[in-house]
């Protein structure tokens, strides 16, 4: 699998033994019923499937104000699931008419005739159609007079606690938690983006960082504060460490800045693609007197880094 296919360029395949999900983050518990997926395609000698939506079905069913944050843009969950051994991604575009489709209409309409199945790997809290009516038993119902068997894979913990997008999503922004959500994500939390020009004013206190602009408006932005992380650049990987925030000690601006500084590191890198995975949460972020209170903090974040490395 090289890329998504979307489901109007995708030619059905009878023996597919697939899954079906959004799978936000490819977290564990995600993880496990992937694996479960390339075995039995593997065993099967057929193609491992994994068929989702885009946009995210929550950004269609409510409003757009409080649509979702995504852990993972499509194009990184394809990525994610390749290392997996899944051989396609089918995307389907999900709207408001799909979103009508009852559970029974898309499991005939779509996963048997226009995708093919023939072995069906469903979690075991998952829910789909209309109202998300369809679960377990609609499988169960269909698969006999369709022709495709149906396994469940059970849910997953990590400290006492389900592994799930929105617990996730949750520990990111609200506690800035990189370390347990990576945890369930089998992987540290990561974010790309341009760099761009910000204001200088780390340069002025021997610290200059690269302004990130995210390369997709809906990625989840850790809560405000400063985190240990590392950085990969044109291939190459740096230490540094990032504050998330409206920089209060400069009066603050309105709109919230991931912004790196990367140990020894002094190049002009505007317009450049950086990958930056977080390695865990230094400290929250809060206003100094003055640029030499905030460089002497800056400096001992910069110590405790170094010595988590």
């Amino acid at each position: 699998m090289s890329k998504p296919v979307f489901l109007k360029d995708y030619t059905r395949n009878p023996s597919n033994v697939l899954t079906v999900g959004t799978f936000d983050g490819v977290h564990l518990g995600h993880q496990a019923l992937i694996r479960n997926v390339v075995r039995r395609a593997r065993e099967q000698m057929s193609p491992a499937v994994v068929v989702t939506f885009d946009p995210h079905p929550r950004d269609i069913i409510t409003p757009a104000s409080t649509g979702i944050r995504l852990l993972t843009t499509l194009n990184e969950r394809a990525a994610i699931m390749r290392k997996y051994g899944i051989d396609e991604m089918v995307v389907i575009p999900f709207d408001r008419d799909f979103s009508m489709q009852s559970s029974e209409e898309f499991i005939r309409e779509y996963i048997y005739s226009r995708i093919g199945v023939n072995t069906f790997v469903i979690g075991y809290d998952h829910h789909f159609g209309r109202d998300r009516k369809g679960s377990i038993r609609t499988l169960q119902r269909l698969s006999g007079e369709l022709g495709f068997s149906v396994y469940v894979e059970e849910a997953h913990e990590v400290k006492h606690t389900t592994v799930s997008s929105s617990v996730i999503r949750k520990l990111l922004e609200q506690k800035g938690d990189v370390g347990t959500a990576g945890e369930m994500l089998g992987r540290r939390y990561e974010m790309s983006g341009s760099v761009v020009k910000g204001h200088h004013r780390g340069r002025t206190i021997g610290f200059p960082t690269a302004n990130i602009q995210p390369e997709n408006k809906r990625k989840v932005i850790p809560a405000n504060g400063v985190y240990q992380v590392e950085a990969e650049l044109n291939g190459d990987f740096y230490h540094g460490m990032m504050n998330i925030g409206i920089r209060p000690t400069f009066d603050g601006d309105t709109e919230v800045v991931p912004e790196v500084h990367l140990f020894n590191f002094n190049r002009d890198i505007y317009g450049n693609t950086m990958k930056v995975r977080f390695v865990r949460r230094i400290r929250e972020e809060r206003k100094f007197s003055g640029r030499e209170e905030l460089a002497e903090q800056l400096r001992r974040d910069r110590e405790q880094c170094l010595a988590g490395h």
